[in-house]
C-alpha cells in the first residue's frame, strides 16, 4: 500500500510538472525583443509554423508551443500569410494571430489623375509585389488606396483597380443627370480625365465640367492644355511650355486643333471628376482662367474672360513669372 501511495504521489508530481511545463509562458511575455513580421507558408502545419516562429525568435520552443496550442488553444486551423507579431507576444497571442488570419496588408496608392504609364511605375516600385505588369488602358484604373499582401502578383492588384473603376462607373452612369453632355460611359471617362487634369479643387469640378459641356454643345474646341501634352508624354510632366507647333498638331487628342472630345482619356480620373461630368453645375460659363490662389475664375463671355486673363497676367508679373 505504501508503494502504491508513493507511485500515486510521483504520478501526481509528474502530471503537475507536465502541466507547469505546458502552461509556462502561455499568456506571459514571449521572447521576441521587438515587433517583427513573419511569413507562414501556404499549407504549413502547426508544427511547421512553430518551427518558423522559433527560428524567427517569436517563440522560445516549437515543441512547447505546439503542445500548448493543443492543450490551451481553440483548435481552429492556422492560416498562411505574413503576420505582424508585437514585441514579447505571448504564445496565446501568437496562436490567436495565426488563427485569426489577419495577415499584414500593404497599401499602394494611385492619386487622382495619374496617367497609366505612372500607374505602372507605382506598381513596379512596390517591392513586396511580384511579377511584371503592362501599362493598363488609360482611364481603366480607379484612383485610391489598394491593400495587398507580400508576394501578391502585380497583375492581381491592377485587376482590382480596374474592377473598381468598372463597378464605380456603372453605378455612377445609372445615376447620371439630364444635364450631362456625354452619351456613353466611355465618353464620361474621357471628359472626366480632362476635368481631373484641369483643376485640383474639388469644389470646382462640376463647374469645369459645365464649361466643357457647354463648349461641346456649341461645337467649340475644348482647348484643354493637358490634351496637347498627352500624346507627347503619355501623361508624364512636359517640363517646358507647350510649343505653337504642338498646339496645331492633329493627333486625335489635341483639343485646340480639333473640336469635340479626344479619342481617349488622358489620365485615370477619380470619383469626384466622374461625378462632376455626370452631374455638371448649372452654369453658362464658357471660359475659365487661373485666379492666383490655385483655383479658377469663370466667365460666360469672351469679354469677361479677357478681363480675367489680364488680372491673371498682372498676378504673374507681380510674382516675377512674366
Amino acid at each position: 500500500m505504501r508503494r502504491l501511495g508513493c507511485f500515486a504521489i510521483l504520478a501526481g508530481l509528474l502530471l503537475l510538472a507536465a502541466g507547469s511545463w505546458l502552461g509556462y509562458g502561455w499568456k506571459g511575455a514571449g521572447p521576441l525583443p521587438r515587433a517583427a513580421n513573419v511569413e507562414i507558408a501556404e499549407g504549413a502545419s502547426l508544427a511547421a509554423a512553430a518551427r518558423t516562429l522559433e527560428k524567427a525568435g517569436v517563440i522560445g520552443s516549437a515543441g512547447r508551443f505546439r503542445w500548448q496550442a493543443r492543450v490551451f488553444g481553440s483548435g481552429a486551423p492556422i492560416k498562411a500569410g505574413e503576420y505582424a507579431f508585437p514585441d514579447h507576444a505571448s504564445a496565446a497571442q501568437v496562436l490567436e494571430i495565426l488563427q485569426g488570419g489577419k495577415a499584414v496588408q500593404r497599401l499602394v496608392v494611385i492619386p487622382e489623375g495619374l496617367p497609366s504609364v505612372m500607374v505602372r511605375d507605382v506598381l513596379i516600385k512596390a517591392q513586396a509585389l511580384r511579377g511584371d505588369v503592362k501599362v493598363p488602358a488609360e482611364g481603366s484604373v480607379l484612383p485610391g488606396g489598394y491593400a495587398f499582401e507580400r508576394d501578391e502578383a502585380r497583375g492581381a492588384v491592377l485587376a482590382r483597380m480596374q474592377t473598381a473603376m468598372k463597378d464605380y462607373l456603372a453605378t455612377a452612369w445609372k445615376a447620371r443627370k439630364p444635364g450631362a453632355v456625354v452619351k456613353t460611359p466611355a465618353q464620361a471617362i474621357i471628359l472626366a480625365s480632362i476635368v481631373e487634369k484641369e483643376t485640383g479643387k474639388p469644389a470646382e469640378r462640376r463647374t469645369v465640367a459645365a464649361v466643357y459641356g457647354n463648349r461641346l454643345r456649341l461645337g467649340m474646341p475644348l482647348q484643354a492644355d493637358p490634351t496637347v501634352i498627352y500624346p507627347i508624354t503619355k501623361g508624364r510632366p512636359l517640363g517646358r511650355r507647350i510649343r505653337q507647333s504642338e498646339l496645331r498638331a492633329k493627333n486625335g487628342y489635341n483639343t485646340y486643333a480639333e473640336a469635340g472630345l479626344p479619342i481617349g482619356p488622358i489620365a485615370n480620373p477619380g470619383k469626384l471628376s466622374i461625378d462632376a461630368v455626370l452631374d455638371p453645375a448649372a452654369s453658362k460659363a464658357l471660359y475659365f482662367v487661373a485666379d492666383g490662389t490655385g483655383g479658377h475664375v469663370f466667365a460666360d463671355t469672351l469679354a469677361e474672360h479677357n478681363a480675367n486673363v489680364k488680372k491673371w497676367y498682372a498676378i504673374r508679373r507681380a510674382r516675377g513669372e512674366m
